[in-house]
């Protein structure tokens, strides 16, 4: 099956922002500002950017993306989870339940999350049309390979399908160093 190509994304820590906690670290009525759009058509790189700290250890300038959303989450490696102290947590984006939390701080002021740092769990976006022409169903638990100098296969990449994503795998850097893959690659299904 290495004829089924998978782009390939490593993404790097970023924090996703509800509307409240933007406008207590940026100022009442704040809207992010785009910097670029990334793969996903919703989502973009904002020009904002924060500081995470836990204690006395601090990791700075993490951009935040958007469009703001319900809950804030903040996306982290778990060699980023192990600097901080914070027992990383494996998760898919949106369940923030039993996660750690931490502090944000922004130009404005400083915002304590009770919970929302996770690892996100790779994962596989793509359109249903997409879907349909790789036989994938939501929720699905799949394989992707990647041949390389370091070589290694990918497996429970969770697909998560909507009509506003496009196919695209999505790593951690933790994971695309693993596989020597620089913030894009080429994957393929198994």
């Amino acid at each position: 099956m290495k004829n089924i190509k998978i782009p390939i994304e490593v993404s790097a820590r970023h924090i996703h922002l509800s509307q409240g906690d933007l406008e207590k670290l940026f100022g009442k009525g704040y809207k992010l500002r785009k910097l670029r759009n990334l793969s996903q058509p919703s989502d973009f790189a904002a020009k904002e950017k924060l500081d995470i700290q836990n204690g006395s250890k601090k990791l700075s300038n993490v951009r935040v993306v958007g469009p703001v959303r319900e809950k804030t989450q903040v996306e982290i490696s778990i060699t980023d989870a192990i600097f901080l102290g914070i027992k990383p947590v494996l998760k898919h984006s949106g369940d923030l339940k039993n996660t750690p939390g931490i502090v944000l701080i922004g130009p404005k002021g400083k915002v304590r999350i009770k919970k929302g740092v996770i690892v996100p769990l790779r994962h596989i976006h793509c359109s249903p049309e997409e879907a349909e022409r790789l036989n994938l169903k939501e929720g699905d638990f799949i394989s992707v390979g990647f041949s390389g100098k370091r070589e290694i296969i990918f497996k429970n990449v969770k697909v998560r399908i909507n009509e506003n994503f496009r196919l695209a795998m999505h790593i951690d850097t933790d994971e695309g160093n693993a596989a020597g893959i620089n913030k894009k690659g080429i994957g393929f299904l198994i």
